[in-house]
């Protein structure tokens, strides 16, 4: 992927960079949300001179990282892996024996068990049992502050109780020692655990207000004081302003997505004039089912529908990007192929973009990875935006936006992720005030970040 030109890194980024380039270490990078954990991964796949995979565990996660997804890659089996031996097939062995380092995306939302099935996979493949990851270096990006993995359920929740200490990556047996795989059965003996090195971005480039960002560090740690609570709740308790001529409503940020559609299809209907649908063109294999999809099958708009990008736009001729991941605007146009959005005042004509899956190929000639384009999904770029989920808001920027907690948040980390889109503490506007179990943060994540932190204070 190199030859591009890539973001410009921070000083700790630079650092982090040449840690993960100049090294075979394992690292888990993770930060807060806005100190560019992103930047740096796209910097570190356009710019090194290693073999790369990149691979992230849900298909749009795969898909913003241009990469494959973990089930994909390995051809792995759907659910809990456990100790079965994992079948290959020659063009998976030769991929798997070809990649130098295995950069890993939206790690948070692995669990334990995928994550040693990864481990495995890498031993198998590369006949290296007794290495970690069959000496291939793994890079990890996420926040498990932000995401968790989905909870295991019945026999497979009793099965991961019964062998790990949590279902997060991090208590992974290839991490905490005790696997003990090697060809096609199970030995008497425990390995070691790999060595990993975890190194936070602290820089935030999303706020600015040492004040927030302070607030905001003691939600995403679960030490939400009564001050900080008041602070916050009076702030969000104004009513949100109508919106001026040419000025977008607020975004309402949700917990669940018939709530979200709900909101959407209100202001739509409201709107005078028919709906146009546009409808997604699907080429090859694009996964199972539209939670696959990078944005709707099926787009209905009008003219003064509320939308938000859903990709950055690529520039023309060197110009810089008219709109980003996340941008709010107003359309005011349907024509044709095309449709006019307003942003900011700025009215750019927006045509339909194309994502590619990607799936990773050995080349024998040049003995190297190389990336084949097994699918295409084209649609315009856009997704009604007057409410999106907390969940579908990760990663992005706004400057307002209503919190609509509803009856609660329902995972840890979701209020966290809320409250850090906003720009500042200006922009917020809650439905109902906070309250103290709005405020969840896992007890497992809590105890990792903790030794985490301990062993790099002894080291350094």
């Amino acid at each position: 992927m190199g030859g591009v030109s890539s973001p410009t890194l921070s000083a700790e980024q630079q650092e982090l960079f040449e840690l993960i380039e100049g090294t075979s270490e394992h690292v888990f990078i993770t930060g807060r949300a806005g100190t560019g954990k992103s930047t740096l991964l796209q910097h570190f796949a356009w710019n090194t001179k290693k073999q790369i995979a990149i691979c992230a565990p849900t298909g749009v996660a795969a898909l913003n990282v241009e990469g494959q997804t973990i089930h994909s890659l390995f051809r792995l089996p759907i659910g809990l892996i456990a100790e079965q031996e994992i079948e290959q097939s020659d063009a998976t062995r030769r991929i798997l024996n070809a990649i130098e380092t295995l950069v890993i995306d939206e790690i948070s939302m692995v669990n334990a068990d995928l994550m040693d099935a990864i481990d495995r996979s890498l031993r198998q493949a590369r006949g290296r049992r007794s290495q970690p990851f069959g000496g291939v270096q793994v890079v990890m990006f996420g926040d498990p502050y932000q995401l968790a993995p989905v909870p295991p359920r019945g026999d497979e929740l009793r099965y991961i109780r019964d062998h790990y200490r949590s279902f997060w990556f991090f208590d992974a047996k290839v991490w905490t020692g005790g696997l003990s795989t090697a060809d096609g059965g199970l030995l008497d003996i425990d390995l070691p655990g790999a060595p990993l090195h975890v190194r936070e971005l602290v820089q935030i480039h999303r706020q600015s207000d040492d004040g927030f960002k302070a607030m905001l560090n003691a939600v995403r740690y679960g030490r939400v004081t009564a001050d900080i609570a008041e602070v916050l709740n009076a702030h969000g308790a104004r009513t949100p302003p109508e919106p001026e001529p040419g000025e977008v409503p607020i975004i309402t940020l949700a917990t669940r997505n018939d709530i979200v559609n709900g909101i959407n299809r209100r202001h739509l209907e409201a709107l005078p004039g028919k709906a146009q649908t546009a409808t997604a063109e699907v080429s090859g294999d694009f996964g199972r089912g539209e939670a696959n999809y990078p944005a709707d099958a099926e787009l209905k708009l009008k003219v003064g529908a509320q939308v938000m990008f859903l990709r950055n736009d690529t520039g023309m001729g060197g110009e810089p990007p008219r709109w980003v991941n996340g941008s709010i605007g107003t359309v005011t146009r349907i024509l044709g192929g095309t449709v006019r959005v307003d942003v900011d005042g700025d009215e750019f004509d927006v045509e339909p973009a194309v994502w590619e899956r990607y799936r990773y190929a050995y080349n024998p000639g040049t003995k190297t990875l190389s990336r084949e384009v097994v699918a295409e999904f084209t649609q315009f770029p856009l997704r009604l935006a007057w409410a999106v989920t907390i969940h579908k808001s990760q990663g992005k920027t706004y400057d307002r936006a209503v919190i609509d907690l509803g009856s609660g948040a329902f995972a840890p980390g979701q209020t966290y992720v809320a409250l850090s889109r906003l720009t500042s503490i200006d922009g917020l506007y809650l439905s109902r005030p906070l309250r103290p179990r709005d405020i969840l943060v896992d007890e497992d994540v809590r105890r990792f970040m903790r030794e985490a932190w301990e062993a790099r204070q002894a080291t350094s």
